[in-house]
């Protein structure tokens, strides 16, 4: 399933891309949106688009410094830039896969979309060729539960081989194909629902960090804290009180 995420700070181009692609692409995926250029980056880590609609002035940081943040992360997404100016050494610096100047016609956003798609499906074919044959509907069948198995049950001690084995499926295989249906490894998929939990409880509940961890599924609250920075950027104390000044 493709995974697109549309970066634009004109609400109306932006609904017009959102409503576009979501219409006019026959193809199943999932579409984002966002105004910001922090707000990119946070749904870019989020929820790993392979396909990105990237506006250059955009709030807070601008196109080009949100482009090299998500390269770090998502180095084979492909990206289109759509401007009103030019930034186009800079662009293809950055592996843009096609940049669109202002005002762009809806038959462009359709070719690029379907050309993304088109060249992605070939890269399956060719990989299904290999000793993971992950194309397959089994394959797809298996993760699917994993993700399910996954979901019920990452507030406990759960790991990669007691997620393998619900699947009947060796470990290492496993992993492989996880990360490369999901987009992410097992770990980060299970941590990123683990401090999602661990975010609701420090917004509603007096619990204290160690708890939360407990509740969330670690069993070493400094690793907790962790992970938790990596992702939020921030402490869980920190981040309790800028929550509670937020709905106060």
């Amino acid at each position: 399933m493709d995974r697109i995420l549309i970066v634009e700070d004109e609400d109306l181009e932006r609904n017009f891309l959102q409503s576009l692609i979501e219409t006019k692409i026959d193809e199943e995926c999932l579409v984002w949106s966002c105004a910001t250029g922090t707000q990119a980056v946070e749904l870019a880590e989020k929820h790993r688009p392979n396909i990105l609609f990237l506006d250059i002035l955009i709030p807070e940081k601008d196109g080009l410094t949100v482009l090299k943040e998500v390269r770090t992360f998502l180095p084979d997404a492909n990206v289109v830039i759509i401007s009103a100016f030019s930034y186009a050494q800079q662009a293809i610096d950055l592996k843009v896969f096609k940049y669109l100047l202002k005002p762009v016609k809806p038959r462009e956003i359709e070719e690029v979309v379907r050309h993304v798609v088109g060249q992605q499906e070939k890269a399956a074919e060719t990989s299904s060729k290999t000793p993971i044959n992950d194309g397959c509907e089994e394959t797809i069948g298996f993760v699917r539960e994993a993700v399910r198995f996954i979901q019920k049950n990452f507030r406990e001690k759960l790991t990669l081989e007691m997620v393998s084995a619900h699947v009947y499926m060796n470990p290492q295989y496993f992993s492989r194909v996880f990360k490369k249906r999901i987009g992410v490894s097992y770990t980060d998929y299970v941590n990123n629902l683990r401090i999602q939990h661990a975010c609701k409880l420090l917004e509603t509940s007096d619990f204290p960090s160690y708890r939360i961890s407990n509740e969330c599924g670690f069993n070493d609250p400094s690793y907790f804290n962790r992970v938790f920075f990596k992702q939020m950027k921030t402490t869980p104390n920190k981040y309790r009180k800028l929550s509670h000044r937020q709905f106060s």
